[in-house]
């Protein structure tokens, strides 16, 4: 059965209630995932994107420079899916062996590995499927990772 993407109404906001149906087990986690990325200064803005016809979590890193700028960076996309939610990192291709040199587990290190650049971007995207926290200090380890390449 092929997974199902959710939050497709334009006109229905993602609220923890539209999160929870769609997620059913998985909004435990859901809220787990999302209560760790304060401490890494990401916040996640929800929009609506035309193209994909759905909702789209972007996970924002914040900071302020040394001259008092305030700078921000998409470090990851968070989509809702059936039973499940999707963590999309885009990783630039010239820092793979650096992301490979992580300490991932067998199964993100995989991921990293087999990653295909996306078209004419210099980027592979590392997607991860949660429906549970036994991925999440992966995905947390490359979403920090991502926070320090330009």
């Amino acid at each position: 059965m092929k997974a199902e993407q959710l939050l497709r109404d334009p006109d229905a906001e993602p609220s923890d209630e539209v999160i929870a149906e769609g997620l059913g087990d998985a909004f435990i986690s859901y809220k787990e995932f999302i209560a760790g990325l304060p401490d890494r200064d990401i916040e996640v803005d929800w929009r609506y994107y035309n193209d994909g016809k759905a909702w789209l979590g972007k996970g924002l890193y914040k900071w302020t420079t040394s001259r008092g700028t305030a700078k921000e960076a998409t470090v990851f996309w968070l989509s809702i899916w059936d039973g499940f939610f999707k963590v999309t990192i885009y990783v630039p291709e010239k820092v793979r062996a650096e992301a490979l040199a992580l300490s991932l587990g067998t199964e993100a290190h995989r991921m990293v590995e087999d990653a295909k650049q996306v078209g004419k971007l210099k980027f592979f995207p590392v997607i991860f499927d949660l429906k549970s926290g036994e991925l999440f200090d992966d995905a947390y380890r490359l979403i920090d990772f991502r926070k320090l390449v330009k």
